[in-house]
């Protein structure tokens, strides 16, 4: 478990975040997907990333410190957010930008909504990933809204829909920031890849 983690820096361009000094897992998903929530759940403070009903509320580059032992990013979700249409281009560039030039960057967690059938925006999202050789995770969100299987049942589906990208289907975690649900699991992986980034530096 992370027992203390606070907020570091925000940034609005890659070239201002942290040196790549220390290992660090980026989060990113959906508008709305419950991005910050889970970040709070993993991070063990849920006042440590904004939270909010209303999609678009992460605007910057977030960079968390869990422990001194590896960094949290919190980006800006994609898909639907009430800003305009010169915002979300910005958005998207300094999100691409971020995850093409960080060589300290473990892995990208993506979130996908436990709740809802494949959507194209997430797929089209890994797709863009997997084009551009940035490590991805998948982490399904929400699991406490639906029963067992039906989360099961989507998530097979998501799985299914992502082998026309992946010749090997992404490592994924099944969430709830309700229940904490796969937190234990998440935080182990991290310190895992943050442990073996650390000694082949």
């Amino acid at each position: 478990m992370i027992k203390k983690a606070t907020f570091l820096t925000s940034n609005s361009d890659f070239r201002k975040c942290p040196e790549p000094t220390m290992p660090e897992f980026a989060f990113i998903g959906r508008s709305n997907v419950g991005k910050s929530s889970l970040i709070n759940m993993l991070a063990n403070n849920k006042n440590l990333a904004k939270t909010s009903g209303k999609p678009g509320k992460t605007q910057l580059i977030n960079h968390f410190d869990a422990e001194g032992k590896w960094w949290i990013v919190d980006l800006p979700g994609y898909g639907f957010a009430q800003v305009s249409k010169s915002i979300k281009s910005d958005w998207e560039k300094m999100i691409k930008g971020y995850l093409t030039n960080r060589p300290n960057l473990i892995a990208t967690f993506v979130l996908i909504d436990s709740r809802l059938e494949p959507q194209q925006r997430d797929l089209d999202f890994i797709l863009w990933c997997a084009q551009n050789e940035v490590p991805i995770v998948l982490a399904f969100t929400k699991a406490d809204k639906l029963s067992v299987s039906k989360v099961k049942g989507n998530v097979s589906k998501f799985l299914m829909a992502s082998n026309a990208i992946f010749e090997e289907a992404p490592l994924y975690f099944v969430t709830s920031s309700t229940n904490a649900v796969g937190r234990e699991e998440m935080v182990e992986f991290m310190a895992e890849q943050a442990e073996e980034f650390n000694a082949e530096k």
